[in-house]
């Protein structure tokens, strides 16, 4: 007579969660040895120095860069500038060429304000094309 026997017999089970779990792992691994045993290799580029020759008063211009910083002082292309001179100088670089493009930069502690004039005066002597600079024009204390 066969008995059976009271405690269960386990059947074999193969489970496929842990096996992708593994994979990924391993694939993550590959992935990040495989990097970094790339080396980066640039190309030399000469960059302009930041020292540069100033253009001639009577040559037309193709771009004007306006620098305003804390109290409202207005720097026309490094050259400071009182605030009932701008408007004028502004004129004339539209007159003597009408694609003239501006930047403005403001220092950290130029006040919003100041700008936006700035910017309603550019674009009331009928120049269009404005952009902004984004970065900080020079430190605080640094000659202009």
């Amino acid at each position: 007579m066969r008995m059976r026997s009271p405690i269960p017999k386990k059947h074999a089970r193969i489970e496929i969660i842990p096996l992708i779990d593994i994979m990924f792992f391993l694939l993550a691994s590959f992935m990040m040895v495989s990097l970094s045993q790339t080396h980066m290799k640039g190309i030399r580029v000469n960059l302009p120095s930041p020292t540069s020759v100033p253009r001639p008063p009577d040559q037309d211009k193709s771009a004007i860069a306006i620098r305003v910083t804390e109290g409202n002082q207005i720097y026309f292309d490094n050259a400071p500038l009182l605030d009932e001179q701008i408007l004028p100088r502004l004129f004339e670089a539209f007159q003597a060429n009408k694609e003239v493009k501006v930047s403005i930069s403001a220092e950290q502690n130029a006040l919003h304000g100041d700008v936006i004039r700035l910017l309603d005066r550019v674009r009331s002597s009928g120049i269009t094309k404005i952009g902004y600079n984004i970065k900080t024009a020079a430190p605080a204390g640094a000659a202009p």
